[in-house]
């Protein structure tokens, strides 16, 4: 009939147990993927156009920035060089081995077959490295030749030398107090008339490697110190020379944080340009001492060398370089950063 509206469709309710149908996200989801990835890719570019700004700033004054980075790399080259030399000394083969050797001399009643088992007993240690059996024969005939005392020897009823096992430990029990707990243990056994130790040498040994590694440590520290002044000198002396231009930037409203990240980025580079003066300086160094110190190692019969900057080193040189940098110029800028602000 004319003026009646017609009849809406009726909806249709779902079915009871049936999903609900969903829509996909579609370009919304995509879009905010799209947007979070331009946001990372947006603040991977800035730091990038950051820092290669400040590299070009300093390469603007080479001359300042190569005394800045020279100061740095004179100063961590010291510690790196002493570093390499000590972690050298301490890989020497035969230096604690040698000095924790233990004797144990046997009994005179004890038999070549007794003697030989009291050996494989001990060897199945786990303190012990090696173990080396010499029969009284074999010391009489060792003591024959090296003593020049042959036709003397030869005047005695019997054999006055014991046997005696050669006892090397393993390099975790060749400290002073583990290789002084094996000596008294050996001592403890019933076939040992008498067990010696180097125990003095061993312990003066150990003083002078631990002194050492605390004289670099202290070197490093100081050292290290003095790169965080000199970089931070620096920085406070950059700030200076850009206040003008720091007043204007907050000015139209940069933020200090802004402000402050290309000064972290040029200390990060005087750093690793330190590092690398240091790395040149030290692998200079080693390679001009290589052969003199080679020529006194042989005459002493010592297989020292001077060894070369390994990767493990190298990637440690740079990394701490880096930091040192970076600590020195964020503790200049959040020091004179601040005491800038417009008029």
């Amino acid at each position: 009939m004319a003026g009646m509206r017609p009849l809406a469709p009726r909806r249709r309710r779902p079915a009871a147990g049936a999903q609900p149908v969903r829509r996909p996200a579609g370009p919304q989801a995509a879009g905010a993927t799209a947007t979070v990835r331009d946001r990372i890719v947006g603040y991977l570019l800035r730091h990038l156009q950051t820092a290669l700004a400040s590299l070009g700033r300093a390469s603007r004054t080479p001359f300042s920035s190569l005394i800045t980075a020279g100061v740095i790399g004179i100063a961590l080259a010291l510690p790196t060089g002493l570093y390499v030399v000590l972690k050298e000394a301490q890989q020497l083969g035969g230096n604690r081995d040698q000095a924790a050797q233990i004797s144990v001399f046997l009994k005179m009643q004890v038999g070549e077959t007794q003697a030989q088992d009291t050996a494989a007993r001990v060897r199945n240690w786990p303190e012990i490295a090696a173990v080396r059996f010499i029969s009284r024969a074999e010391a009489l005939e060792e003591f024959r030749r090296t003593s020049g005392f042959g036709e003397a020897l030869e005047a005695l009823p019997d054999n006055p030398l014991p046997a005696v096992l050669v006892i090397q430990p393993r390099p975790e029990h060749a400290q002073p107090q583990q290789a002084e707990a094996l000596l008294e243990r050996l001592r403890a056994l019933p076939e040992t008339d008498i067990a010696q130790l180097a125990l003095a040498c061993l312990q003066r040994l150990a003083a002078m490697m631990e002194l050492a590694r605390r004289g670099v440590l202290v070197i490093a520290s100081l050292l290290g110190l003095a790169v965080l002044l000199v970089v931070g000198n620096t920085i406070r002396l950059d700030i200076q020379n850009r206040r003008d231009e720091i007043v204007i930037m907050k000015l139209i409203g940069a933020t200090n944080s802004f402000i402050r990240r290309p000064f972290l980025y040029s200390g990060l580079w005087y750093g690793l340009a330190g590092g690398l003066i240091a790395w040149l300086l030290v692998s200079l160094s080693l390679w001009s001492l290589r052969d003199p110190i080679a020529r006194l190692a042989s005459l002493y019969g010592d297989g020292f060398r001077v060894p070369g900057l390994d990767i493990h080193t190298t990637l440690a040189l740079f990394f701490l370089s880096a930091l040192l940098g970076t600590l020195g110029s964020l503790l200049a800028v959040s020091r004179h950063l601040g005491a800038i602000e417009p008029g």
